[in-house]
């Protein structure tokens, strides 16, 4: 028998809307006891004193990427397991995007294969796949979706741009009646042009291509609109703009059966982390190339209605995003570097830090956002912190500093504008 007690621990638990102290005890994985004060407890159980520690349902990734198979060189299923329990992530849906990609059913074995081998008999992180919606030359046609829906996909997503109108109207039509969540991001690549950041006076003073927000809202009012007649339910990705919140809002006003995230980073940062200018502590490089993302971060007024956003319930969750780079892709020019950044080893700590520590969010409201929306957001029944439940727990030292480097990081990555800097608040060992 395995037994753990942990002692005078915060519990966060969303899904009963509860913040309260009292003492947890798991045995051989499952929650026993729940209480004030546990007096009784088996032999030989590991007894930990956790004032000052938070516990709550594992956290959960809506989209992120891994590099194998195809791209090892930049992240294997195994350091992006390793990487999802550094940051307290029990559940990660991966985006098909490998080489060769999740667009048929050998593409799906040979990733959940890989996930088995690396398993090491580990209860958690568990792994879903995201199937690929398009497969061919540039995403033309459609993937066999009714065979992979029937294979134990989550959902669908490329995780690119469908900007094929009457594909996608085929698309959503075709999903319709197999239940499967789909997420779709929204980017119109013609409004977009060659431009690397957002589009207005810092672009222009930094002298980068900027990007139009309507390359995000057109391509999200055209969504909108293809949900509203034909009512497939759909999850918009990477929301970045404050006008794609007010078109959100709208639609959910209406009853359209839409769920939205924004990204960690959107949430954090706006174009001036280009300059070097941080909301936190800590300045960055000027030109980093780790803040090139897609959708590129927003301007100030933007970042703040994401925020106003994501407390309101206009959009549902928040997404990790995780994209990991070698070193070498990403030490370039900032126009040239591709986009994305790791986060699920500093996520948690850096919102923390800026929200809940500030008093912008309760700590009840970012657990709910990291946890138990993203479950819901993908057809999952979130975790709970009850008696008979598993085990599946995040516990958290928000007061604990720790240096990000490529030591501490459990991702062969290290693509974040973070490195080198100290931040507050770790993930602790929460697998019992």
């Amino acid at each position: 028998m395995n037994s753990k007690l942990l002692q005078k621990v915060r519990i966060l638990d969303p899904v009963y809307d509860t913040d309260r102290v009292a003492d947890v005890l798991i045995i051989d994985g499952k929650i026993a006891t729940v209480e004030e004060n546990i007096s009784e407890f088996p032999t030989k159980t590991d007894i930990q004193d956790c004032q000052g520690l938070i516990l709550g349902p594992g956290l959960v990734d809506l989209y992120c990427h891994s590099g194998e198979p195809g791209f090892e060189e930049r992240e294997t299923i195994e350091s992006l397991m390793q990487a999802s329990k550094a940051g307290g992530f029990t559940r990660l849906a991966i985006l098909p995007d490998t080489f060769p990609p999740v667009d048929n059913l050998s593409g799906l074995a040979r990733l959940q294969n890989l996930a088995t081998q690396v398993n090491n008999n580990s209860t958690f992180p568990l792994f879903y796949y995201w199937g690929a919606i398009t497969q061919g030359v540039k995403g033309k046609e459609m993937t066999e979706l009714g065979e992979l829906a029937a294979s134990g996909v989550i959902g669908f997503a490329d995780g690119l741009a469908l900007e094929n109108l009457g594909l996608l109207r085929r698309v959503l039509e075709y999903l319709k009646p197999l239940n499967k969540s789909v997420a779709l991001f929204c980017k119109n690549s013609g409004l977009a042009g060659n431009g690397v950041m957002r589009e207005g006076y810092d672009s222009i003073r930094l002298g980068l291509p900027g990007v139009s927000t309507m390359a995000e809202t057109s391509a999200l009012a055209a969504v909108l609109e293809l949900v509203d007649a034909i009512g497939t339910p759909v999850h918009i990705m990477r929301v970045s703009t404050a006008r794609s919140v007010e078109l959100i809002a709208n639609a959910k006003s209406r009853g359209l059966p839409i769920t939205a995230s924004t990204t960690w980073m959107h949430l954090l940062l706006d174009s001036l982390a280009i300059e070097g200018k941080s909301l936190l502590d800590n300045y960055f490089f000027p030109y980093d190339p780790n803040l090139r993302l897609e959708p590129p971060l927003g301007s100030q007024s933007d970042r703040l209605t994401l925020l106003e956003g994501i407390r309101d319930g206009v959009l549902d969750a928040i997404a990790i995003d995780h994209a990991p780079y070698t070193y070498e892709e990403k030490t370039v020019a900032f126009s040239e570097a591709p986009t994305g950044a790791i986060g699920l080893q500093i996520a948690l700590p850096l919102l923390w830090q800026s929200f809940v520590n500030t008093g912008q969010m309760s700590a009840l409201e970012l657990w709910r956002l990291l946890s138990t929306s993203p479950s819901k957001c993908l057809g999952l029944i979130p975790g709970d912190i009850r008696p008979q439940k598993s085990a599946e727990v995040t516990l958290f030292a928000p007061q604990e500093t720790w240096v990000v480097e490529k030591q501490t990081l459990k991702s062969r990555s290290f693509n974040t504008p973070w490195l080198g800097k100290q931040i507050q608040g770790r993930v602790l060992e929460w697998e019992f």
